[in-house]
C-alpha cells in the first residue's frame, strides 16, 4: 500500500472535512497508511549548500523521500540564504543558521499543533509564537572548550486561541520533530571530503 492509496481509501466524502485549513480526511489517510504499513513512515529530507563569500552561503531544498518513494511534486527548489550580521563579520544577506533553527522550531511546533488539533476536532483560531535562543560565541570562536558551541537555552512561548486546555495544546506541540531534534541529542555523521 502507498500513502496515496491509504488517502484515497480514507477519503470517502467528495467534500473533504477541513479543520484549521487541514484536509483531515487526507491526513487521516496518511495516519491509517502508516499504521498499517510502518515502512511508509520512513522519510528522508535533504538540503544542498554552496558557499558564496565570507559568511554568505546558499542552501537549495527540493527532493525528498516519503510515503514509500521519491517525491516528484517539487519542480522548483526552495532557496535559502544564510549569512551573519555585521557584528559577527558578515554582510547580513540572510538570517544566520541559528536563526533558521529558531524558524524551523517555530514552524514545526505550529504545524504540528495545528495538524494534531485538526485530527482531534479542535478548532484553532490563531497561533503565534516568540522564540529566543541563548548562545555564548566563545564556543563557536574556539575561545573556550568549556562553552557549548550551540544554544545553551531556548525559550518558546506559543500563544493559541482554541477551545482546549493549555496543557493539552502543549502536549500537541511536543509531537514536533524539530522540537525533538532541538531538545534531545542525536547522532550526526560529519564527513569532510577534499575537492
Amino acid at each position: 500500500m502507498t500513502i496515496e492509496t491509504a488517502i484515497s481509501e480514507t477519503v470517502i466524502n467528495e467534500t473533504p472535512t477541513t479543520i484549521n485549513g487541514v484536509d483531515v480526511d487526507a491526513l487521516q489517510g496518511v495516519i491509517d497508511g502508516v499504521s498499517e504499513d510502518a515502512s511508509l513512515a520512513a522519510c528522508q529530507f535533504r538540503a544542498k549548500n554552496d558557499w558564496i563569500t565570507c559568511g554568505h552561503n546558499r542552501s537549495t531544498i527540493q527532493g525528498f523521500y516519503a510515503g514509500g518513494g521519491e517525491d516528484e511534486t517539487r519542480t522548483t527548489p526552495f532557496v535559502l540564504d544564510n549569512d551573519e550580521p555585521p557584528i559577527l563579520a558578515g554582510s547580513d544577506k540572510g538570517a544566520n543558521p541559528v536563526e533558521y533553527v529558531l524558524h524551523a522550531l517555530a514552524g514545526c511546533v505550529t504545524t504540528t499543533l495545528v495538524y494534531h488539533a485538526a485530527v482531534r476536532g479542535i478548532e484553532v483560531r490563531a497561533v503565534s509564537s516568540a522564540l529566543e535562543g541563548d548562545l555564548d560565541i566563545r564556543g563557536l570562536l574556539g575561545v573556550s572548550d568549556e562553552v557549548r558551541k550551540g544554544f545553551h537555552h531556548v525559550r518558546v512561548v506559543v500563544r493559541v486561541d482554541a477551545d482546549a486546555p493549555a496543557e493539552e495544546l502543549r502536549t500537541l506541540c511536543k509531537f514536533s520533530p524539530v522540537y525533538d531534534i532541538v531538545s534531545n541529542s542525536l547522532p550526526v555523521d560529519l564527513v569532510v571530503e577534499k575537492l
